[in-house]
């Protein structure tokens, strides 16, 4: 009788995971965007919350919101309770690896994330999709995140195990290739961290022999939660205010945004060098201020002005609209007054090219991550 329910069990998950999430309405992402760490919840109908809408990341969010971090969850699906603050991510019901391979790109290109969490592999054993090649398509999947988005951290989690036998096993087939693999592009020097999620849930914690019930969910929320507290800045840094502070990255370009040789002085230009952490290059976001390493100086427009090709510099904080900005989904930082966008002139990716103001037309020159 057990093995019939869990046959039957399986079979209802199966169906559910093809059809996808049949709670909560799904819109357009951004209009939650809050401007701090964006975080990409990637993934099948486990990052969704069949089940549960909103699965795992509504214990997360509110960890977030508890300890002070300030955290915009992105994608182009939406769902989740009002508890969730943020409802937006990438969890594809029914899809596999393969399946989120083939449109990553453009969802890297289109959010500019700067922390990814991905959960894949549960509809490859559940489909017994070419299980021997599955570490191979997870790894592929991992190199093109990481050629996209070459700044941003990626966790990758073992997957959660499953209630039939013959399926846990392939599971546990599944996961012991993770850690080897995400060792070595570590070492490459790719910004890979694993994570032991099958290990933090049981089959006790399933509601239907796939997907967490709620408690199962928040055990993942605090798996996740424990592996960003321990790599810096994935999540920001805390402080009441939700500061987020780092480096600017010009993202096509992996260049940073830099105050040439750390000076002070009022009428600084900003240019683009190196990443090399200098304290130059460190920079907070608050209340619509981008403010340089000692918080007294503020990414400025010159002369209050809003025409294309002005220079950008660094003058004291006096709250002018021209130091009010905002960094969108998009990776743009625009000028909230003016509505031009911080650009490297002629697309250049050379040391000490100038940063300037011009119209945002989306160009790659324009994209920014703050991480």
């Amino acid at each position: 009788m057990r093995g019939h329910i869990l046959r039957w069990a399986g079979a209802l998950a199966a169906l559910l995971l093809a059809v996808g999430s049949f709670t909560g309405a799904r819109t357009a992402a951004y209009a939650e965007s809050n401007g701090g760490v964006r975080v990409m919840p990637l993934g099948d109908s486990i990052t969704d919350g069949i089940t549960v809408p909103g699965g795992y990341r509504i214990g997360l969010w509110q960890r977030f919101a508890r300890d002070g971090y300030k955290v915009d969850f992105v994608g182009s699906l939406s769902n989740g309770p009002a508890t969730l603050g943020d409802h937006d991510h990438e969890g594809h019901s029914g899809w596999r690896i393969d399946q989120i391979d083939a449109n990553v790109a453009g969802w890297l290109r289109a959010y500019t994330p700067h922390t990814v969490l991905l959960h894949i592999g549960t509809n490859d054993v559940i489909q017994n999709h070419d299980l021997a090649n599955a570490p191979a398509r997870l790894s592929a999947l991992i190199d093109h995140i990481t050629a996209s988005v070459p700044a941003a951290e990626v966790f990758v989690a073992t997957i959660i195990p499953l209630a039939g036998s013959a399926q846990e096993a392939n599971v546990r087939a599944f996961n012991a290739a993770i850690p080897g693999m995400v060792q070595s592009k570590a070492a490459a020097g790719e910004h890979v961290h694993l994570v032991d999620m099958h290990a933090a849930v049981t089959t006790a914690d399933l509601a239907d022999g796939v997907h967490p019930n709620a408690a199962g969910y928040d055990k993942m929320a605090a798996t996740w939660y424990a592996a960003l507290k321990s790599v810096p800045g994935s999540i920001g840094d805390t402080g009441g205010g939700g500061t987020t502070s780092g480096a600017i990255h010009a993202v096509g370009a992996n260049k940073c945004l830099d105050v040439p040789n750390s000076t002070r002085n009022n009428g600084t230009q900003l240019q683009i060098y190196d990443c090399d952490g200098g304290a130059g290059q460190t920079w907070s976001a608050s209340n619509g201020r981008l403010t340089v390493y000692d918080g007294a100086k503020c990414l400025d427009a010159y002369d209050n002005q809003t025409t294309a090709g002005t220079k950008v510099e660094i003058w004291d904080c006096n709250g002018g609209a021209n130091q009010q900005w905002q960094l969108g989904p998009d990776g743009a930082i625009t000028g909230v007054q003016s509505g031009l966008c911080l650009d490297v002139t002629g697309a250049s990716t050379a040391n000490g090219a100038p940063v300037q103001l011009w119209p945002c037309n989306g160009g790659g020159n324009q994209k920014w991550s703050l991480t």
